[in-house]
């Protein structure tokens, strides 16, 4: 398969000649294109925390594996040069399986060929936008990854710094042949998130950059259309409303409704990034008064979208002259052009489906792999340590992971001339299920409590920049019995324990668990009682009020660090240090070291969640 060089100029896919036929004003055609996104390293139907079939509440399967067997149907029905199938990004980071391809035998060092390589090349993907978290691991195991494709890893919006054009292929322009009617020129545009910018700044900053979305489409999409694309199709790593847990850093997260109705000459937008499941989601262009389609399958391969576009042909007097309701007309020299007259989107749902043979075949060596490795037992603990309460109050699961984090910036730290900080750990819990079981513990035990693949950072922040940082991580808490905080309402006189409910939402406005962040080496008090911005009550440190002026180093993960979660002063402190490894292996090698957990050992009593002055949780 031939894929754009960088500069955006279109070429062909391989596709098998069509034969010749009488062009016919008439002639229609039907188009299917798969979608999915956010596979996150899910190719089996498993859980690798568990070492267990997958399952939750709603039944659902995840998977490409499952996925594939789904798409091999359609392709069936349809035929194979009547479909397309292209992915939104995030495929390489998300579990054990794509972590040890990363890390314990990365890629670039000798591991091999990638699972998610394997599994999409025998699938058969036409094309993937990137993801954010394609970008997780450095630019060098994501160039060895994008080598082993048979299919381009696309990203307009991924430029580089230095020539000011996209460092991966901004497009592909391919060519179906659906049975008994004229070639359908289809191009797909892959944009990718420009919260990279800010979330992996480490990796990319100096050599990438990463402007907006729309921007890159009003460039692209027009140089599609005249290129001769009937079809214009967006794989977009963005999710529809417009949100972004960022600041002002960097263009909107989520702007692929917007790129909808701001860019004309789309037909079609495959959604990525939030994990949601969207159906069909139908967006009027302002500039043509044209719908545009949208799709978001769920993450992880629970679901596969079908965008299916009815096509009318339609002769041309003088090919390629003037501007359609699209943007420039195909290519002249061409005896007609397709015209979109519905298109429309539904979801198929992986647990309908048993998972393809030839995929699992693939994959069923390096799945053991990892299986064996991260049942590898690294020590034992004498009772359980849960994160089930760590929203709510300090834990010694959580007590564990500061205590590593304080450990290994403290090391960092000897003597610098910043030796002498006190220091602080900042961490927030990532799953309520975690949980480190009494008896043997294993990796997949940390890796379940630590499930991103960060790395430690330690930043110098003021005692009133932490105060600010506690309030912006309190800004999470419903107030009891009322609802969000921000709706101004008067607050309960008696508190609804039920808000409180470690298995209930206690969150405000969405936020989520891993934006919520505790600090140890501080004591305080969460009112809430009272109003967000002045909710931290008798913050000390060791005992003695914490002054405006007083210096601390705090540990942090990078992605906070980086600015994520939108937390104030982090992103522009002074940077004391950062470790290569990650805190998951931070974690693992402590426990190792440790031999034996106690959660005696591990004691957390240093924050409280109140209610004007009164304890709301035991």
């Amino acid at each position: 398969m031939s894929v754009p060089p960088p500069s955006g100029a279109s070429a062909d896919a391989d596709v098998v000649p069509a034969p010749a036929f009488p062009i016919d004003a008439a002639a229609t055609a039907v188009i299917t294109v798969l979608g999915t996104t956010d596979l996150h390293g899910h190719v089996e139907n498993w859980n690798y925390y568990q070492d267990a079939e997958y399952r939750d509440e709603a039944g659902n399967a995840v998977g490409l594996a499952r996925l594939a067997t789904l798409i091999r149907r359609i392709r069936a029905e349809r035929g194979r040069g009547a479909t397309l199938l292209i992915d939104a990004g995030d495929t390489i980071q998300g579990t054990p399986l794509t972590d040890y391809f990363a890390s314990v035998e990365p890629i670039t060092a000798g591991g091999g060929l990638h699972p998610l390589a394997a599994a999409m090349n025998a699938v058969g993907y036409d094309a993937a936008a990137l993801g954010n978290h394609e970008f997780n691991y450095g630019l060098d195991l994501l160039r060895a990854f994008e080598a082993q494709l048979d299919f381009p890893l696309l990203g307009a919006n991924a430029v580089d710094e230095a020539t000011g054009e996209p460092a991966f292929p901004p497009y592909l322009l391919t060519t179906l042949h659906p049975a008994g009617a004229p070639p359908v020129r289809v191009g797909i545009l892959g944009l990718t998130n420009p919260g990279v910018a800010v979330w992996d700044r480490a990796h990319v900053a100096g050599r990438l950059r990463f402007p907006g979305l729309v921007e890159q489409a009003r460039r692209y999409v027009p140089e599609l259309r005249a290129a001769g694309a009937d079809l214009v199709l967006v794989s977009a790593h963005s999710g529809l409303d417009g949100a972004s847990s960022y600041g002002d850093g960097a263009p909107p997260e989520n702007a692929a409704a917007e790129l909808a109705a701001e860019v004309p000459g789309i037909d079609a937008v495959l959604v990525g990034h939030a994990h949601r499941e969207v159906e069909e989601h139908i967006v009027i262009n302002r500039h043509t008064g044209r719908p545009v389609v949208l799709t978001e399958p769920l993450c992880f391969g629970m679901r596969l979208s079908v965008l299916t576009f009815d096509l009318v042909h339609e002769a041309v007097s003088r090919a390629g002259e003037g501007t359609g309701p699209d943007g420039p007309e195909p290519d002249v020299g061409r005896a007609g052009r397709w015209r979109v007259r519905s298109a429309s989107a539904r979801l198929l749902n992986a647990n309908t489906a048993d998972p393809d043979p030839e995929v699992s075949a693939l994959i069923h060596e390096p799945h053991q792999r990892v299986r064996d490795y991260v049942n590898t037992p690294v020590g034992t603990a004498v009772a359980p340590l849960s994160a089930a309460e760590a929203r709510l109050k300090p834990t010694p699961v959580m007590e564990l992971v500061h205590r590593v984090q304080t450990g290994a910036l403290s090391r960092a730290l000897a003597g610098t001339a910043d030796a002498g900080l006190p220091v602080l750990s900042a961490a927030s819990p990532f799953s309520r299920r975690a949980v480190l079981p009494a008896g043997q513990v294993t990796i997949r035990d940390l890796a379940g409590l630590y499930l991103f693949p960060n790395t430690l950072s330690g930043v110098e922040l003021s005692g009133a920049q932490l105060r600010d940082y506690l309030e912006h991580a309190a800004r999470y808490f419903l107030r009891p019995g009322v609802g969000a905080v921000s709706d101004g309402a008067a607050a309960d006189p008696v508190p609804d324990p039920a808000a409180l409910d470690p298995a209930a939402p206690t969150n405000a406005e969405g936020i989520a668990d891993y934006n919520f962040d505790a600090i140890s080496g501080l004591e305080y008090d969460i009112d809430l009682a009272r109003p967000v911005g002045e909710r931290i009550r008798n913050l000390t440190h060791q005992g003695h009020p914490v002054r405006d002026g007083q210096r601390f180093a705090l540990a942090v993960n990078n992605y906070r660090q980086s600015g994520s979660g939108n937390y104030p002063h982090v992103a522009g402190a002074r940077l004391l240090a950062q470790t290569p490894l990650e805190i998951r292996q931070l974690l693992i090698e402590h426990v190792r070291a440790q031999g034996r957990l106690d959660p005696a050992d591990y004691p957390a009593s240093n924050w409280r969640l109140v209610y004007d002055g009164v304890p709301l949780v035991p």
